[in-house]
């Protein structure tokens, strides 16, 4: 395996091409990271009607090893491109360019599997609980809302990391599941699989007559989507600023 300084030199290459894609590529790749985290959460519900919350836990980290062996582009991962800026390796313009056409790709995928999803009654046994698990999360202050998505991204950026130490199939899946299964554990609020959760909720509470106070697409972004981006960025961006101080700063290069 890589050491942690070997990923934290690797990973200022890594984001550099990450950033450098053409729009076009950037846009499928966001959209099917998307996809590939609204399906995890698809199934993640399942779980969670069946066997509750340590049974959704378990299944949602398929999302994130298809976003990273199958090749993708995740908002929340992305924000670990901060290593290279810091290195002055890649600038302000380029970052929130990924940043933004990724953010939007990641909408459209996650956004399309809801649509999808509920059109194609997949939630007909399920529906009250996918409309309440919305309604919950639009309903969330917004200082909550900001530091479970501070959490949930530092732990999502920490299994990117511990996947990108991994040199084999069988250990990067390894790497990233526990970090996963955790912050679904504890509850934490993750803006790519909140962008399928929101728009899924509001469907079904149209498609199967439910009531849904305080459930709405303006909801979605105030109560829910812009807090926890906020807080995503943070986290995320914390991971990648202590990784750069203590493995590539200048003077402390190891």
């Amino acid at each position: 395996m890589y050491s942690p300084a070997e990923v934290a030199r690797r990973y200022v290459e890594t984001g550099k091409s990450k950033a450098a894609l053409p729009v076009g590529r950037m846009l499928l790749l966001g959209i099917l990271a998307g996809a590939f985290i609204a399906l995890a959460g698809g199934s993640a519900t399942f779980a969670v009607s069946y066997g509750g919350r340590l049974a959704g836990a378990a299944v949602f980290p398929a999302g994130l090893a298809m976003v990273l062996l199958a090749g993708s582009e995740l908002f929340t991962g992305n924000c670990l491109l901060v290593i290279p800026l810091l290195e002055r390796q890649l600038t302000w313009g380029r970052m929130l360019r990924s940043w933004g056409v990724v953010y939007l790709a990641n909408v459209l995928g996650a956004g399309s599997v809801a649509a999808l999803t509920v059109a194609a009654g997949t939630f007909d046994g399920v529906y009250e609980s996918v409309v309440a698990t919305a309604a919950a999360k639009a309903g969330l202050p917004f200082l909550t809302a900001l530091l479970r998505g501070v959490l949930c991204n530092f732990l999502v950026c920490i299994a990117v990391w511990m996947s990108l130490a991994a040199q084999s199939v069988p250990g990067k899946l390894a790497a990233m599941y526990l970090p996963i299964f955790t912050f679904v554990l504890c509850g934490f609020e993750h803006s790519v699989a909140n962008m399928f959760y929101l728009p899924a909720g509001i469907l079904a509470a149209g498609r199967y007559g439910v009531a849904a106070e305080g459930l709405s697409w303006a909801s979605m972004w105030t109560g829910n989507l812009l807090p926890v981006t906020l807080g995503n960025i943070l986290g995320g961006c914390l991971v990648g600023v202590v990784y750069w101080a203590v493995y590539l700063r200048r003077g402390r290069r190891a």
